[in-house]
């Protein structure tokens, strides 16, 4: 039976794509899926359900490939470049051929078709992946390292990622992506693989520092010879503190 995404279950010509951004051995992943028997990889995405609102189906979908709840999701731009249309009807039908399944009915696609962008942050050690049907491997692949994607999915990680950067220390988004307890070394590796620059270490501990929005702990104790760094925790009362007086 040929599936058709188009009925009265689905929003005709909408989509939702995630970016969900893992860090992990000091770099910042994105996680990516590879369609079966093919060389192609996409984002996870997803139609919305005509009984849930936009924000509902991007969590539904990042439920179902990582496990994951209440974690941060942001809705980041809309992209629904009138070439899309052409390219998503040749992509799936060829991508259908080498999968081997059950056509999909691709006529929905023959009208203007948008995509709704959202980018998550997770940590990289709680998510448990699930492939989708279309789907035979997954990849948590390094941003400056991104394979071959379907359609434009390589320029809406691009997009998340400015974004991103943009939002880093206005929304004190760094944190989301590390564990609950996490070194000062640790948040200044997340900071510079998401800007794409080295900090100088003083400095950054400093800035830090003054916006009083962690709590230290005790120091993590690794038997070497070195000075044992402190463990830090995010404090999210005080957070919003500073962020309800700052200029943002």
């Amino acid at each position: 039976m040929v599936k058709n995404y188009s009925g009265a279950n689905w929003l005709p010509h909408i989509s939702v794509d995630c970016v969900i951004f893992g860090f992990h051995e000091n770099q910042l992943k994105v996680l990516l899926l590879k369609f079966k028997n093919t060389t192609v990889w996409s984002l996870s995405g997803g139609f919305v359900k005509s009984s849930e609102d936009i924000d509902q189906a991007a969590s539904r979908v990042l439920f179902e490939r990582t496990g994951l709840k209440d974690i941060y999701l942001e809705q980041f731009y809309t992209f629904g470049d009138v070439k899309r249309n052409h390219d998503a009807i040749k992509q799936h039908e060829k991508i259908q051929e080498q999968i081997g399944e059950t056509r999909v009915d691709t006529s929905f696609l023959s009208d203007r078709y948008i995509s709704i962008g959202y980018y998550a942050l997770v940590d990289f050690s709680k998510v448990n992946v699930n492939l989708d049907q279309m789907s035979d491997q997954f990849s948590w692949a390094d941003i400056h390292d991104i394979p071959s994607m379907f359609l434009d999915h390589r320029a809406i990680i691009d997009k998340a990622l400015e974004r991103l950067r943009w939002s880093l220390d206005q929304k004190l988004l760094a944190f989301n992506l590390l564990a609950e307890t996490f070194t000062m070394s640790e948040l200044q590796q997340v900071y510079e693989t998401i800007l794409g620059k080295k900090l100088v270490r003083t400095n950054f501990q400093r800035k830090i520092l003054s916006m009083d929005i962690l709590v230290r702990l005790e120091k993590r104790y690794l038997g070497g010879a070195h000075k044992a760094p402190y463990l830090y925790r995010f404090d999210e009362k005080k957070a919003k503190a500073y962020l309800s007086e700052s200029d943002f």
